[in-house]
């Protein structure tokens, strides 16, 4: 089982991030980031990646769907819980959340083709087709957004695995 360190009790080398986290989170230590840092690399690479996710030029709801995307066919239940509730502060309806969760096609067209776009890089390892390329642009959307859902699925790969590895709830 691994542990769920504290501040005091984690690997030096993860002590910063933690308490980076923990002030982001109001003072609480999330159990993920409490147990990821078992892992000092872990931790640190999964927070930057996090981070420049975070600040690319997709939109938040856009980020959201591809992290949702990730963390369902992942079934990671805490990225899950989490997720949906970042998609409701950034103003997402229950029903986006809910056919997001269920894997269902989403009723506003530019987010169900990032959600499309995604799914589609996850089966084909990244060598989606000219049309599934192009049905993405024509959402409005740009190549360095196709790039950027390459980076969020590859955080949020790591994010699920490691806390579907460590039993984080």
């Amino acid at each position: 089982m691994f542990v769920a360190h504290t501040v005091d009790t984690a690997p030096e080398a993860s002590r910063r991030a933690m308490r980076n986290v923990a002030a982001a989170w109001g003072g609480k230590l999330p159990e993920a980031a409490a147990r990821l840092a078992n892992s000092p690399e872990l931790l640190n690479g999964f927070l930057a990646m996090s981070d420049s996710f975070d600040n690319c030029t997709l939109d938040p709801l856009a980020r959201e769907v591809v992290i949702m995307v990730v963390a369902v066919r992942n079934d990671c239940h805490i990225c899950i819980r989490i997720h949906s509730a970042r998609l409701r502060a950034h103003g997402a309806d229950t029903a986006l959340i809910a056919d997001l969760r269920a894997q269902e096609a989403l009723s506003d067209k530019r987010l169900e083709a990032i959600r499309v776009f995604t799914l589609a890089v996850l089966a084909t390892a990244g060598g989606v087709d000219d049309d599934t390329r192009q049905a993405l642009l024509a959402h409005g959307y740009t190549e360095r957004n196709a790039l950027e859902v390459v980076l969020g699925i590859g955080t949020y790969t790591m994010s699920t695995l490691a806390n579907r590895l460590v039993r984080a709830v």
